[in-house]
């Protein structure tokens, strides 16, 4: 739900989610609130009772917007609002998200929405960060993506998406490819053995010393076995005497 189904559109028709949709693997709609304004000048928008700077969007286009989606689709889809006021999203939460039917998002634009809305329909209001945007459509897109790439046959192989970064809450490993050596820098010799129970368990270090170097919070909900603790336990004794 946004003001510039175009923009959307661009992103959303590109590259993996772009053929996801043109498969049938995912179906993603565009919606233009505009559409569902009763201004002759198609205004969404009006100015902050009270004063202010910038503008607000009305609520009615908003409302009858996704009142037109629940009855195109027969259903109530669960409903994103994106706002920096939200909870941050987690790739956790987009585990959740990617086990729902439909999901509508919502796009604010210019200073936000009228509050009475936002009130009516009780969105579930979604964050990318602290940090503030011109619209929601760059976070709407984000969350499409993420949602998207964690349905069947989105990915070519649930492998691509099961080891990488925050799916296990453990940042993902160092990759090489071509050629072994650049620039004066070598590929690990581990990766060139084709020992692969040698690879994964040097993937599996590297993992853990990457998120406790950058990411250490990350690590309280991480699932570590004995030995992964063991390891640890020896990057925290060596950070002390270092």
């Amino acid at each position: 739900m946004t003001l510039f189904t175009d923009m959307c559109d661009s992103v959303l028709g590109e590259s993996i989610i772009g053929r996801a949709r043109n498969a049938g693997k995912v179906e993603i709609n565009t919606v233009d609130i505009r559409d569902y304004t009763k201004d002759k000048h198609r205004r969404v928008d009006d100015k902050p009772y009270g004063g202010g700077m910038g503008m607000i969007m009305a609520p009615q286009p908003i409302y009858d917007c996704f009142n037109a989606i629940c009855d195109e689709i027969g259903a109530k889809p669960h409903l994103l609002y994106m706002t920096p006021q939200g909870k941050t999203l987690t790739q956790d939460r987009v585990k959740e998200l990617a086990q729902m039917d439909n999901i509508a998002i919502l796009c604010g634009h210019y200073e936000g929405i009228d509050e009475r809305v936002i009130e009516e329909l009780q969105p579930e209001e979604i964050s990318i960060g602290d940090y503030v945007l011109t619209g929601g459509e760059l976070p709407a897109l984000i969350v499409a993506d993420s949602i998207s790439r964690m349905l069947p046959g989105v990915l070519s192989d649930d492998e691509c998406f099961e080891d990488e970064s925050h799916f296990n809450s453990l940042l993902e490993y160092p990759q090489y490819t071509h050629p072994a050596e650049w620039n004066g820098r070598e590929v690990p010799e581990v990766l060139l053995s084709g020992h692969h129970q040698n690879v994964d368990a040097w993937r599996r270090q590297q993992s853990i010393k990457r998120t406790f170097e950058r990411r250490p919070d990350m690590l309280e909900n991480a699932e570590l076995s004995k030995k992964d603790k063991l390891y640890l336990s020896e990057l925290k004794a060596n950070e002390k005497h270092s």
